[in-house]
């Protein structure tokens, strides 16, 4: 009878156990502050992307104000590479700092990754589907100015440190010269403590 109960013990706490190891629900949330800086792990996050955006748009728009670009100039988004060792939406970034720079009402924004569907908006109301005195297009505000860049990283460990670099850089390219009349960088480094996780 005592080796039986031992026996129940033993795989009650062994049940507990497995239990306790098992993967867990997040299930307790709240809403936070969005700029509020969280460090929850040693990855990109949305607080460098803040970060990065704040420091871009108000360099551009300060280069607006300074350089010969002309009023509200007509901008384009371009290829902005990732070439860090991460996973970053990099087209979250761009829409963000896209947004702002719209919200300045400094700029004029042509959206690229809209043309496909555009031009399939402009076929159908040409194949006399519309009324014709309500068809729009084909004509289109041409690109003065094209943003490109890229966003990369390196990362340096040193005993229980570990530091993480990023820099993100952009262009602004004028499309009928294809001088860059712009640049400038953000850059953020981060640094991680390895700590010792106890039983």
């Amino acid at each position: 009878m005592q080796k039986q109960r031992l026996i129940g013990v033993l795989l009650l706490l062994l049940a507990f156990g497995l239990s306790a190891c098992g993967p867990k629900a997040f299930t307790d949330g709240k809403y936070v502050d969005p700029n509020e800086i969280a460090l929850l792990s040693d990855k990109f996050n949305e607080n460098d992307m803040q970060l990065i955006v704040k420091k871009l748009v108000n360099s551009l728009a300060a280069a607006k104000t300074t350089s010969n670009l002309g009023e509200r100039p007509v901008i384009a988004v371009g290829k902005v590479s990732n070439r860090t060792s991460e996973h970053i939406n990099v087209k979250l970034l761009t829409d963000k700092l896209r947004a702002e720079l719209i919200q300045a009402r400094e700029f004029r924004f042509i959206d690229i990754d809209s043309r496909g569907a555009l031009q399939e908006e402009y076929d159908y109301n040409k194949g006399g589907n519309v009324d014709d005195q309500t068809v729009k297009g084909p004509k289109q505000i041409a690109v003065r100015y094209l943003i490109t860049g890229n966003i990369g990283n390196y990362t340096q460990t040193v005993g229980n440190d570990k530091l993480i670099y990023y820099k993100m850089t952009l262009n602004l390219t004028d499309t009928s010269t294809n001088e860059i009349v712009w640049t400038d960088f953000k850059e953020i480094r981060k640094k991680f403590e390895k700590q010792t996780v106890g039983i």
